[in-house]
C-alpha cells in the first residue's frame, strides 16, 4: 500500500463586487493569493502555499500545522468567506538539497534501491518521501493524542 502524503491547509476566500477572488492563508501569516474565478484563486492559493513554506524552510522557520476550520471560523477576520483547503505534498517543494553521507545495512540498500527503480524513483527521491511521510504521520499521531 503506497501511502501518499500530504499537508491541508485551510483557506479562506472573498470576493467583493468589483474584484478578483482574494485568498487569506490564515495558518501562514502574509500569504495571500488571489484568482479571477474560484478555480484560478485555488490554483494561485496552491503555488503561494508553496512558495511560502520554501521561503519559511529556506529561512530554517518552523513551518506550522493546519489549524482545523472549524477554529479558524471564529476569527471575525474571516466572516463572510468561503472556506476551502488546499492539499499541499511536501515531496513536490523545490527546495535547496544537500549531500548527505548515511550509513545503511547493504541489505536495506539493496531494498530501497530496488523498490525505487520498480516506481521509477530515486533512491534519494525515495528516501526522501519516505521520511516525510514518517514525520507527518508522527506529527498527526502526537496531534491526535494532545
Amino acid at each position: 500500500m503506497e501511502m501518499e502524503v500530504t499537508v491541508r491547509y485551510p483557506i479562506v476566500i472573498h470576493k467583493d463586487k468589483k474584484s478578483d477572488y482574494g485568498v487569506t492563508v490564515p495558518d501562514l501569516p502574509g500569504c495571500f493569493s488571489a484568482g479571477s474565478t474560484m478555480d484560478e484563486a485555488m490554483a494561485m492559493a496552491r503555488e503561494a502555499i508553496e512558495l511560502h513554506i520554501e521561503g519559511l524552510i529556506d529561512e530554517g522557520m518552523p513551518i506550522p500545522d493546519p489549524t482545523p476550520i472549524d477554529r479558524l471560523r471564529r476569527n471575525a477576520d474571516y466572516a463572510g468567506g468561503i472556506w476551502a483547503v488546499v492539499e499541499i505534498d511536501p515531496g513536490n517543494l523545490r527546495t535547496r538539497s544537500k549531500r548527505v553521507n548515511i550509513t545503511l545495512p547493504q541489505r536495506v540498500l539493496d531494498s530501497i534501491d530496488r523498490f525505487a527503480a520498480s516506481k521509477g524513483e530515486t533512491r534519494s527521491g525515495l528516501l526522501m518521501k519516505a521520511v516525510t511521510s514518517y514525520i507527518t504521520t508522527r506529527r498527526q499521531t502526537r496531534r491526535k493524542s494532545a
